[in-house]
């Protein structure tokens, strides 16, 4: 790590990286002596700032003092980002388009292969090391990575930041209140006796994890939640809203075709919703508000979108770069519609003023498999119900029209 570099950064998905350099970009505007925020970006609600015990009064001033960008050795050069890329060929060509948008922004960028092999993740931990011990303030994007949990038990860094990684930010919140071990909303249990194994042999890591991610009383030790989603922070931790000011100051605004976009989902992959109901949704809203384009999921199987487009003649799109971004250059449909998912927040703050308007179709409890976790149904409920500035399409009018 570069010595300047006071801050490092561990992302796995684009989504990631882009939620780091907007909460670089948040950062560098209101730490004292920061830049302005560019020209082009429009005026938000005070919500934008910190939140929580520790930003009140002069205590915010002195924490916002003491982690400002140390800029003397360049703009970016307080700022390091590792790339521990996945190893499907759709999120790894994403990431290396963002890894290029942080370079110009004069950000150092790291990549460090941490799979496809038994070795692989040891060796990127040993190169990896002193880094993160030298690190004064670590930021992450997925807090339910059980090789970032493996990471935080090197840090020594008294400030922690956890960046969106989508909608598993509203379950890390929760999760992290109740003092529950960290488990993906949609993951179930199984495995048989190897898999309890394995999960008792990684409880000592997982448990460091979570002390990593409870605020020290007395301010010995700081966790910042940088989301869009609708989260209440908790015991000491503080909250800023990412409202996409740098995807909007950079990009944009689009022009907006007449069409309507539809956005795809991972729910199947993720064994949440069955192919076929997943199918008659995507034809039934296909037809009912006249869409021509899907903007595939970088997890969605090429058999998948292939049987998508025969089915509906949607133009399937394969996005360079996460959807957000896309949107904010356009050209993008008047109307975009999602099922629920992360982009039912991000989009609604990246295209703030353009006229588009966002609408997220519910998901029916008969969408589900039979091995879906028993939080699939309310989790995605909650996510729909919480979201700001949508349009809500109820699950029958897909399921009837399909």
């Amino acid at each position: 790590m570069t010595p300047s570099a006071s801050t490092l950064a561990f992302v796995e998905s684009p989504v990631q990286l882009l939620n780091v350099l907007e909460w670089a970009h948040a950062e560098a505007a209101s730490a004292p002596g920061g830049a302005p925020l560019l020209h082009g970006v429009p005026a938000q609600p005070s919500r934008a700032a910190v939140r929580g015990p520790a930003a009140d009064g002069a205590d915010a001033t002195a924490a916002a003092a003491a982690r400002a960008p140390d800029r003397s050795a360049g703009p970016g050069s307080w700022l390091r980002i590792v790339v521990l890329p996945p190893t499907d060929p759709m999120s790894r060509g994403q990431l290396r388009r963002m890894a290029g948008l942080a370079r110009d922004e004069g950000y150092e960028v790291a990549w460090q292969e941490a799979r496809g092999g038994r070795l692989a993740p040891l060796k990127a931990l040993a190169a990896l090391a002193k880094d993160v011990r030298a690190a004064r303030r670590v930021v992450v994007g997925d807090p339910f990575s059980r090789y970032v949990q493996l990471l935080l038990t090197l840090v020594r860094a008294e400030e922690l930041v956890v960046v969106d990684d989508g909608t598993a930010t509203m379950e890390f919140v929760a999760q992290t209140a109740r003092g529950e071990r960290l488990v993906r909303w949609h993951r179930v249990g199984g495995g048989g006796l190897p898999g309890r194994v394995r999960e008792l042999a990684y409880a000592p890591v997982s448990a460091t994890a979570r002390r990593r991610f409870t605020p020290a009383a007395g301010g010995g030790r700081r966790v910042e939640v940088f989301s869009s989603m609708p989260v209440t922070v908790h015991s000491g931790m503080t909250l800023r809203v990412n409202e996409f000011a740098w995807t909007r100051a950079r990009f944009g605004p689009p022009r907006l075709t007449k069409g309507t976009d539809l956005v795809g989902s991972s729910l199947v992959e993720t064994g949440v919703v069955d192919p076929d109901r997943y199918l008659d949704a995507v034809r039934a809203l296909t037809l009912e508000h006249g869409a021509t384009r899907y903007f595939a999921h970088r997890r969605e199987s090429a058999e998948k979108l292939r049987t998508l487009s025969e089915a509906t003649g949607l133009e399937i799109v394969r996005p360079d770069l996460p959807l957000e971004l896309i949107a904010r250059r356009g050209p993008v449909g008047r109307t975009i519609v999602s099922f629920p998912s992360t982009v039912v927040h991000t989009l609604p703050y990246a295209l703030t003023g353009t006229g588009v308007t966002v609408a997220v179709c519910d998901v029916e409890a008969a969408w589900l498999t039979g091995s879906a976790s028993p939080r699939a149904r309310s989790f995605l409920a909650g996510v729909t119900e919480t979201a700001r500035d949508v349009h809500r399409l109820p699950a029958q009018t897909a399921s009837a029209a399909g």
